[in-house]
């Protein structure tokens, strides 16, 4: 579809933190911006398609165009979650009155990013963590298996494990350090901890993380040893990424750059700084110029 005019290039971000949305013209320059909720299709599949579509309209109005100007605009979408065909078409079907709506899992958005389009390599280190590796137009994800399957190096785990070290120190199980004490002083007894945790969320465990960071710069034993270890298990996401043929990798989240002075010093210093951010990924996967 399209009208004859030249074609504008939207990009979205639609997160399980945030939706973010970017329209830029035929020579890159970019028109508009716009940002609003989370939009996870597996918590809620309409209303993350609702939210990105409230994001893309948003954008489309501070550009100055209507919903009658769709048929111009090629929209990239990378959207948490998606990991199948099938769900990818699902959702770009409700984009259907644009020029064309192609829908990627986020994490390919990223890399597209992080690399201008080019073939390249990821590593995202926030809540979770995963490692993606696109070679040849072609993408294969390592290591985002959620909470309880992967996710190592993330804040998640590494919050996790500072919790296990302060519920062990408690049994006089494992040593006390300044960490397991401040841990165990945000609850009443090692009880309200045990009852806090059988419903604590990825998120909830990753709150410890920056508190284990900060023991670790102030020299806890124990906590510098978490730290090593997360550092390791991204390190490790890396060597998978460059095994699968990335000639270079970047390196995103939260978490990412607080753990490159405990990186192997050979891995770090193949780090890449992400050209662009996933919301450009979105908008180089449909053929926009990036500046």
């Amino acid at each position: 579809m399209g009208d004859g005019r030249d074609p504008l290039y939207l990009g979205v971000d639609a997160g399980a933190t945030r939706c973010r949305a970017r329209l830029r013209g035929p020579d890159g320059a970019s028109l508009a911006e716009a940002e609003g909720p989370a939009a996870n299709p597996y918590v809620n599949f309409e209303r993350a398609v609702a939210v990105a579509r409230g994001v893309v309209e948003e954008t489309l109005a501070r550009a100055g165009l209507t919903l009658g100007d769709t048929s111009r605009v090629r929209l990239g979408l990378g959207v948490a979650g998606v990991g199948s065909a099938q769900e990818a078409a699902q959702f770009a079907a409700a984009f259907a009155d644009f020029a064309e709506a192609r829908v990627v899992n986020d994490a390919v958005a990223a890399c597209l990013g992080a690399h201008g389009g080019a073939d390249g390599g990821l590593v995202i280190v926030g809540t979770g963590s995963a490692g993606i590796a696109r070679v040849g137009g072609a993408e294969t994800i390592v290591g985002g298996r959620g909470f309880h399957l992967g996710d190592d190096g993330s804040a998640a785990r590494l919050g996790y494990e500072a919790a296990r070290a302060a519920m062990r120190a408690a049994d006089g199980l494992g040593p006390e350090s300044d960490l397991t004490r401040q841990i165990r002083a945000r609850f009443a007894d090692p009880l309200a901890m045990l009852h806090w945790a059988a419903s604590a969320t990825p998120r909830d465990y990753g709150e410890f993380a920056p508190l284990t960071l900060r023991a670790a710069e102030a020299g806890d034993a124990l906590a510098r040893g978490l730290v090593g270890g997360a550092a390791a298990a991204v390190a490790a996401l890396v060597r998978r990424v460059e095994a699968l043929g990335a000639p270079r990798v970047a390196m995103v989240g939260g978490l990412g750059e607080a753990l490159r002075p405990y990186l192997d010093p050979e891995v770090a210093a193949r780090i890449v700084t992400p050209a662009f951010d996933p919301t450009d990924g979105a908008i180089a996967l449909v053929g926009g110029t990036l500046r």
